[in-house]
């Protein structure tokens, strides 16, 4: 039997339960607040950049964004992340990806402090991920976690199968699923036999950027990036 997941009803419960959270700190004098980059002119970064500034102003966090040309200096870029490191009043960076090809990822996520890398990208957040210690995670493994958790679906025993291996969300999906004591399979553009490892799933979650995947595999009967199977 399939369990639907309904993610915006969810997203709201979050949203007032922070913005209780943030209004706790504000009488502690703390006014959290989040630098968001963006370079260039990509029409969905333009999107999720819009999304994260009309959610930080629904739960009360203050928002600063950067809006870089597109032909900028990767020395230029990383002399900012390293400035917005020393602010104390910005405690969370948000690099928003893709960025331009001249320009470096990697070494841009690996400059922001891990203390304030809300995405969860640089190593030490990555590491902390694997031995299971406290960190930030990548948002969107992260808010698969909190649904399953919030619907009631068991994690730990079950066989999960996670299509897609990005650094984003495959990978560390699959140590939040590990860490929940998931039994993991990772599947990926050479894997083989796909079809009859997902069908051996309890939890099945499609990470790739490639809509009715499930669909593709099943044919009419999938489509779902969450199945549940009891």
């Amino acid at each position: 039997m399939a369990t639907i997941i309904k993610g915006k009803e969810l997203a709201q419960k979050i949203r007032l339960n922070l913005k209780e959270e943030v209004e706790n700190l504000k009488k502690r004098n703390i006014y959290p607040k989040l630098a968001v980059i963006m370079v260039g002119n990509d029409s969905a970064s333009a999107v999720y950049v819009r999304n994260k500034s009309k959610a930080c102003n629904e739960i009360g966090i203050e928002y600063e964004e950067f809006l870089l040309k597109e032909d900028i200096k990767q020395e230029q870029l990383i002399k900012l992340i390293e400035e917005l490191n020393q602010r104390t009043d910005i405690h969370g960076i948000l690099l928003q990806s893709p960025i331009p090809n001249h320009l470096d990822i990697r070494e841009a996520f690996n400059t922001i402090d891990y203390r304030k890398d809300v995405d969860g990208f640089h190593p030490i957040n990555v590491g902390k991920l694997v031995i299971g210690q406290d960190c930030f995670v990548s948002c969107t493994p992260a808010g698969v976690i909190k649904m399953l958790e919030e619907y009631q679906i068991p994690i730990e025993g079950k066989k999960a199968v996670i299509l897609g291996r990005s650094n984003i969300v495959g990978k560390p999906l699959a140590q939040c699923l590990l860490n929940k004591n998931a039994t993991i399979t990772i599947c990926h553009s050479k894997t083989q036999n796909i079809e009859e490892i997902t069908k051996q799933a309890d939890i099945l979650i499609a990470a790739i950027r490639k809509t009715k995947i499930c669909n593709s595999i099943y044919g009419k009967r999938g489509g779902s990036c969450y199945r549940c199977r009891n």
